[in-house]
């Protein structure tokens, strides 16, 4: 089973963009879809993207699509999320999660979800 480490929270004015990245120990990486979540304060946690074993297929929650950007490099065991034009609403702890099932699995739904991260925090000023 992996881990997962994140990076690359911090604060930011509201218009500007951030890139958080996952670090995934093991030598399965490319086995897992991966997603990323969020949880703001006083809130649920709630999806915000995935992505496939292959990078073939990507989603979003409809609140960032447009403004983020999930990818990945299994050559370096790591997954992205390049965040642009960012919100005040954006401010939450994201973290990324992973599972080896389909990637369509884990869209809103955390019980196919296997292994979790720490969270990163990022906090969006108005």
């Amino acid at each position: 089973q992996v881990q997962l480490v994140e990076s690359g929270g911090g604060l930011v004015q509201s218009g500007g963009s951030l890139r958080l990245s996952c670090a995934a120990s093991g030598r399965t990486f490319s086995r897992y879809a991966m997603g990323w979540f969020r949880q703001a304060p006083g809130k649920e946690r709630e999806f915000v993207a995935t992505i496939s074993q292959n990078d073939a297929r990507t989603y979003y929650a409809d609140s960032v699509k447009g403004r983020f950007t999930i990818s990945r490099d299994n050559a370096k065991n790591t997954v992205y999320l390049q965040m642009n034009s960012l919100k005040p609403e954006d401010t939450a702890v994201y973290y990324c999660a992973a599972t080896t099932s389909a990637v369509e699995r884990i869209i809103g739904n955390y019980r196919y979800l296997e292994v979790w991260g720490q969270g990163t925090l990022v906090t969006v000023s108005s």
